[in-house]
């Protein structure tokens, strides 16, 4: 087979960022936009460690997948790498991925996802790279893949591969007499298989059905028609014993049924009415690609992102895998409620700040998830958290608000400043103890991740965060996370958007 060399000029605009290029499909769709890319990221791999390397690839099922997995392989051929390993049908959550990557030590992976995003014809495609620690690249590595893009002549592709993505199985081409090698497999069983290493299934199979003492365990998980689908039913259903019942929406689709796949009580909020009855113990969504979640108590109790992983933390031991191998450090993305930080400072290990397992822990306190939160916020107190999401803001007005931000940041003229927040009895008072442009340098390869959000700190740990999404595939989406942080017992149970006296626009989290 042989490999043919088509010349090329560049698009503007094609600006990874650790999420990877996200645009709306017809602009991928338009003739070389996706080949530039593809070559670009080929590219920023130097090749000596290009030549005959293993990729990973896959996406969420959404548009327009099925095609960029073909013309990656028909790129990939032609650009001397030695194998893709692509997931059955092409779906491979963002965790299964990471999980592949490091097992079979491949080069990096190339994920098709534009996360929670819509999809559809009408809807938002992306193309994201992953290094070989099963990570997003690093903004070194954007950047390289940018600086390309800007640059690009020609790109090479062999347009005789052809992959049939529903057979597992391995096929081999000659191509210019070197061998290029596509292997389907279902990333369902390489994912279970790292949950079997990391959770007690035994345990969890004994709270499912009842056979600790208790009566069995109800819930329900909402894949929203996005990746998860495969990997809810295979381990839930299969493995863990839970009915059919137990896993909806589990069926992949291209559009995600016509809905937003966000995990949030927006998007999600039929899950959030189903809760709410009282008969399950637990909700859980997922969003596109299997990153991201929502949890939710019996009638329908929220669990904030910043608690749920704060919880999962100070919960560690209740995981074999952490019992065992202990907890090293915690993380937290810089927007994200601090409830994690007094996790870390009282466990004695690090809590990195950057940029961007319920079940175990029920099955072994025996307790519901409203009462492990009351318990987790009697010993480190409550941060009342809400996110405020203004979706599809014109671009210039959301940039000169940030930088009339940034100047407030830079000068400091709002440090000491007073304000007054909450209505009648929980009204309070937040002086500014500091303001900053949040920056971030990788302790690994030394990157700095400038303009990441302006956020302003209280003198009682209380935070407002504003920083524009680089997510969206049109217009700005401007985010503003504001955390109150209680130790008054009294106000726990507090409503989140009472307390801070905040409503949402778009959708809250």
């Amino acid at each position: 087979m042989e490999v043919t060399k088509i010349a090329t000029s560049p698009f503007d605009g094609q600006k990874p960022g650790t999420s990877g290029l996200r645009k709306a499909v017809t602009v991928f769709q338009q003739p070389n936009y996706t080949e530039n890319f593809v070559q670009c990221i080929l590219d920023s791999i130097p090749q000596d460690e290009r030549k005959n390397c293993t990729l990973v690839v896959g996406g969420d099922g959404r548009f327009f997948m099925r095609e960029a997995i073909q013309l990656i392989a028909k790129m990939a051929a032609a650009n001397e790498v030695g194998e893709l390993v692509i997931g059955q049908n092409g779906i491979f959550s963002t965790p299964a991925v990471s999980c592949v990557i490091r097992k079979i030590k491949a080069r990096g992976g190339i994920l098709l996802t534009a996360s929670h995003n819509p999809g559809g014809p009408n809807g938002d495609f992306g193309i994201k790279y992953n290094t070989e620690n099963g990570g997003p690249a690093p903004e070194g590595v954007t950047n390289e893949i940018y600086s390309r893009t800007q640059t690009i002549q020609y790109y090479k592709i062999c347009n005789e591969i052809s992959v049939d993505l529903a057979t597992v199985g391995s096929t081999a081409w000659e191509v210019e007499g070197r061998t290029f090698t596509v292997s389907v497999r279902d990333s369902v069983d390489d994912y279970t298989q790292l949950m079997k290493e990391i959770f007690d299934f035994d345990l969890l199979k004994k709270l499912i059905s009842g056979e600790n003492g208790h009566p069995p365990f109800t819930f329900v998980a909402n894949a929203m028609h996005g990746v998860t689908g495969p990997y809810l039913k295979r381990i839930l259903c299969k493995e863990l014993g839970a009915p059919e019942t137990a896993t909806v929406k589990c069926d992949p689709k291209e559009d995600f049924g016509g809905h937003h796949p966000d995990p949030n009580q927006t998007y999600a909020a039929d899950l959030v009415e189903l809760l709410k009855k009282g008969v399950h113990q637990l909700g859980a969504a997922f969003d596109g690609d299997g990153d991201r979640n929502m949890i939710l108590g019996q009638n329908g109790f929220f669990v904030t992102p910043s608690d749920s992983v704060a919880v999962i933390a100070d919960n560690a031991k209740c995981i074999p895998y952490f019992a065992k191998a202990g907890l090293k450090g915690v993380a937290r993305s810089m927007p994200t409620g601090a409830a994690i930080d007094r996790v870390g400072q009282k466990l004695g290990i690090e809590c990195f700040e950057t940029p961007t397992a319920w079940m175990s822990i029920i099955a072994s306190t025996k307790m519901s998830v409203k009462d492990v939160l009351k318990d987790f916020w009697k010993k480190y107190g409550r941060g009342f958290f809400v996110r405020c999401d203004y979706e599809n803001v014109e671009s210039e007005g959301a940039n000169k608000m940030m930088e009339l931000l940034r100047k407030a940041a830079d000068d400091g003229s709002l440090v000491n400043e007073i304000f007054k927040g909450g209505s009648g009895d929980n009204q309070k008072s937040y002086q500014v103890k500091s303001m900053d442009d949040f920056s971030y340098t990788d302790p690994i390869d030394g990157s700095v991740s400038k303009k990441q959000g302006v956020r302003i700190v209280f003198t009682d740990g209380s935070r407002l965060v504003f920083r524009l999404s680089g997510t969206g595939s049109a217009g700005a989406t401007i985010r503003v996370y504001v955390e109150s942080y209680e130790p008054d017992e009294a106000k726990r149970m507090l409503d989140a958007q009472q307390f801070t006296g905040r409503d949402a626009p778009t959708v809250t989290t």
